[in-house]
């Protein structure tokens, strides 16, 4: 986890490394390794995307 000052304030500067986001169909966002590819997380409160993580690109789809 990035560490930047002033420290506890509650916010990161830069996006968390080896990981990126995508959209599902359904409109929920799903947060996917890099490394591996594989899903790890869906976030289903609201259809936001995931703060600080990088948003994968389409390819025209």
């Amino acid at each position: 986890m990035a560490t930047n000052p002033p420290k506890g304030d509650g916010h990161r500067n830069g996006a968390v490394r080896d990981r990126s986001q995508t959209k599902t169909p359904s409109g929920h966002y799903v947060k996917r390794d890099s490394k591996t590819g594989r899903f790890m997380d869906v976030k289903t409160s609201d259809k936001k995307p995931f703060k600080g993580v990088t948003k994968e690109k389409n390819n025209g789809k």
